[in-house]
């Protein structure tokens, strides 16, 4: 008599993984694919111009971004806060300097000087925040008062009267988000573009 066990169904290795590789083809191209293509477009559809970049553009080509700072040489426009990433956004970055840093005392001194001597004012009254760095390096916004102190020098440069640029000033001023959130700011990009509309 043959004592040698057998089986009357044999394990079949394909049928076993059967499951987990219809579940990973069903995460992949569900979660991997269906999802992403989903939230995309549902995206473009409810938020065109945030899902695109907030691009601003000006005579039909692209100037840059509403959400990212860029820096304007020329002494017609107005300047935003200091970048420690130079304004690229693949290296957005703070300095990441404690305040007690004498590096970081000394580029805020220089930086400071360097202002009051650009607008023609005191360094007291040269508002911190146009000399300090933000966290991310690409800060968009800076407050209505440092786009106030810097109104004399575009003014001038422009020839234009104070009045017209103190008004458009005003009226780049956005409001707290939601009326409740954070401070009144300016976008440094929106205000430089309105001032070349109105030349």
């Amino acid at each position: 008599m043959n004592t040698q066990p057998t089986c009357a169904a044999s394990i079949d290795d394909r049928q076993s993984l059967r499951a987990p590789s219809l579940y990973a083809a069903v995460c992949l191209l569900g979660f991997g694919l269906a999802y992403s293509l989903a939230g995309t477009a549902i995206g473009r559809v409810a938020f065109p111009a945030q899902a695109t970049g907030s691009i601003l553009e000006r005579d039909g080509r692209a100037v840059g971004s509403e959400l990212v700072a860029q820096p304007f040489a020329d002494a017609r426009y107005f300047q935003p806060r200091p970048s420690a990433a130079k304004y690229d956004p693949m290296a957005a970055s703070g300095s990441n300097q404690a305040r007690s840093n004498p590096d970081l005392r000394k580029r805020l001194a220089e930086e400071t000087a360097a202002i009051a001597q650009r607008e023609g004012i005191a360094e007291s009254e040269v508002p911190a925040e146009l000399a300090t760095q933000s966290g991310g390096g690409l800060d968009p916004h800076i407050s209505p008062r440092s786009a106030q102190v810097q109104a004399a020098r575009v003014a001038k440069a422009r020839g234009l009267d104070a009045d017209r640029v103190a008004a458009l000033i005003a009226s780049n001023t956005e409001a707290p988000q939601f009326g409740a959130l954070g401070e009144p700011r300016v976008n440094v990009l929106k205000l430089n573009l309105a001032l070349d509309a109105a030349r």
